[in-house]
């Protein structure tokens, strides 16, 4: 079976890549990276190992080679090496730039009745009962008045 994903690299990025691999001190999954790329080199002086003795030699699955194949070849050295940056954030933010002006406002006026000071829980059920949020726990509160004191 042919292969889709051919690498074949440069003078340069090979020069680089033995760089990153002798010298110690890249993240141990940029490391492994680089060695496969550098094994599947099918330029006309590299090594073009197959994906199988790619697999045995670094203990990494053929999932993996075939994908730092395709992201060598589609997406460039630097694709290939570095993690991939996450499309969006895991969770949306509660609190905008707005929200969070809000609710600093409502942190400096007067506290309610009976009381000498905001509490976390009751700037947050304020924050909900003034329709700002729809919900929000106080502990999202206190690393916002934190983050912005």
């Amino acid at each position: 079976m042919s292969k889709k994903y051919i690498v074949r690299l440069t003078e340069d990025e090979r020069a680089g890549l033995e760089r990153l691999v002798s010298t110690g001190r890249a993240a141990a999954r940029k490391r492994t990276h680089a060695q496969v790329l550098l094994k599947a080199d099918a330029a006309e002086h590299g090594p073009a190992w197959t994906d199988e003795q790619i697999v045995e030699a670094f203990a990494v699955g053929a999932r993996t080679v075939q994908s730092i194949r395709q992201r060598f070849t589609e997406e460039g050295l630097h694709a290939a090496i570095e993690r991939k940056k996450p499309c969006r954030p895991s969770r949306r933010r509660v609190l905008d730039g707005e929200k969070e002006a809000k609710l600093v406002a409502l942190c400096c006026s007067q506290a309610p009745q009976g009381r000498s000071r905001w509490t976390l829980r009751m700037l947050g059920d304020e924050l909900v009962r003034l329709e700002i949020v729809e919900s929000i726990s106080h502990e999202t509160v206190r690393q916002t008045l934190k983050k912005t004191s």
